[in-house]
């Protein structure tokens, strides 16, 4: 799996655009780091491509602006192997908890599970074909003299005087039979019988036993040692023809996918194409002098540098250089600064970018335009009940104030703050929603009002905070 976008700067950033509102520098940041990637990639003076490596960003922040989503959405956009990471959840060596060469581990993870997706995708139709076969093996076995599909139909045989005049006549009624029910499989017809099926036993006992611990990756190890060296269990289950299909097909595609050209595309992906988002990383940041248990936190600082940096990681699918993953960092910075970051960490990320904090209109834009706004999330959950549900303009001016005025006099929390206001304005309506006679529901200024009368009295808010 190659990266596979070719969009320009000004194209990136109007996809963008239809999930996250405003936040202009952000976006033109990350839509340039990622063409200058593509651009290396064009280049014909193999070490010149190696040498550009990736330029990572630092996003500053309030929570709520769109630091995350515009990473998420990035990735998405691009099909590029994406991990989401906390710097709060690492430890530094000799301390017990995850260390920071799980990043590259999870991000190897993901490029696995994305490649083979890929994969399968392509043998469907072949491991469909193969998955009716097998069915076929079930309803018409072979080697019989009466063969006899599991739903009554009786092909061939005869009496017992008869039977050596016949034998040279049953693979001809085999196949006849198996046609017979191939038409009838292919029509739809058994679709909701049930047959017995032999596949394959899956579980995994050992799951999880090392997670969270600094031996993680030797657990994963020596699962998949000792999973290789017992013998495939298999197991016996009574299904429909429909489900039986499908897990045939499951089966069936997983073996016409080659893993080893799998795990060289996948490492090969995470290493050119990868893009780690490094959140919360001012939590590990040392303001002023303070010491104590901030010395694990720049131990932290330190550990994560060589992968910024450009390093080899060990995996259990090989060796992966970090040299070319984009790393974006992201953080609020109210109690520390980004010059409170180590040195070596901070000219690792040279694009700096402010995210502004959310004005009345911008409320405004995410309660209606994004292609996952909010409005048209409860109108379509609305929806299933029947329920018609239609917002003014006037009521969205007067939600928008609301969250304004909540963020600005207590802790700002971006755009989730309409999460809170909007399921308080709801509420009701949720509950009676199945029970509504009127199912056509107008929100105007008065409902507004009412539904939200304790906010719009009560001045300090203090009681809606979530």
């Amino acid at each position: 799996m190659e990266l596979t976008n070719n969009q320009t700067p000004r194209e990136i950033v109007e996809e963008l655009d239809k999930y996250i509102v405003g936040q202009k520098n952000a976006k033109r940041s990350v839509a340039i780091a990622l063409r200058n990637r593509w651009r290396s990639r064009q280049l014909d003076n193999d070490s010149m491509k190696d040498d550009i490596i990736p330029k990572n960003i630092l996003m500053i922040g309030s929570t709520g602006v769109g630091k995350t989503e515009i990473a998420r959405r990035l990735a998405k956009l691009v099909k590029a192997p994406f991990i989401k990471v906390e710097a709060t959840k690492f430890t530094e060596v000799g301390y017990v908890g995850r260390d920071v060469e799980s990043i590259i581990r999870d991000l190897t993870e993901t490029a696995i599970r994305m490649v083979r997706t890929d994969r399968l995708q392509d043998v469907q139709e072949k491991a469909a074909e193969m998955a009716e076969e097998r069915i076929l093996d079930v309803m018409v076995p072979e080697n019989k003299k009466k063969i006899t599909n599991p739903f009554g139909q009786l092909f061939g045989g005869g009496d017992d005087d008869e039977e050596e005049e016949k034998s040279a006549e049953e693979p001809k009624q085999y196949q006849a039979g198996r046609e017979w029910c191939r038409k009838k499989l292919k029509a739809g017809e058994y679709e909701e019988n049930i047959i017995e099926i032999d596949i394959e036993d899956n579980a995994k006992p050992m799951v999880g036993m090392f997670a969270g611990s600094s031996l993680e990756g030797m657990g994963d190890n020596l699962q998949d040692m000792i999973g290789n060296m017992l013998p495939k269990k298999r197991k016996k289950r009574k299904v429909t023809v429909a489900n039986a299909r499908k897990l045939f097909q499951q089966e069936e595609a997983m073996k016409l996918v080659d893993m080893e050209e799998v795990t060289e595309a996948a490492v090969k992906a995470a290493e050119n194409s990868g893009i780690v988002f490094l959140d919360e990383i001012d939590k590990v940041a040392v303001a002023g002098d303070r010491g104590g248990h901030d010395v694990s936190r720049e131990g932290v600082q330190r550990d994560i540098l060589p992968i910024v940096e450009g390093s080899t990681v060990m995996t259990k699918y090989g060796p992966v250089k970090t040299d070319h993953i984009l790393f974006i960092a992201a953080g609020a910075f109210h109690t520390a600064k980004p010059s409170d970051l180590i040195p070596e960490l901070q000219g690792r990320f040279p694009i700096r970018v402010e995210l502004q904090s959310l004005k009345k209109e911008d409320f405004k834009r995410i309660l209606v335009e994004p292609q996952n706004a909010l409005i048209k999330q409860y109108k379509a959950l609305l929806s299933t009940e029947g329920v018609e549900l239609e917002f003014t303009d006037d009521a969205i001016d007067r939600l928008a104030r609301l969250a304004c005025d909540v963020n600005e006099q207590n802790e700002n929390i971006g755009a989730r703050r309409l999460h809170t206001i909007l399921e308080k304005l709801l509420e009701e309506l949720s509950f009676d929603a199945p029970d509504l006679e009127d199912k056509h529901v107008v929100v105007d200024t008065a409902y507004v009002d009412k539904a939200l009368k304790d906010i719009v009295v009560n001045q300090d808010l203090t009681q809606f905070i979530l």
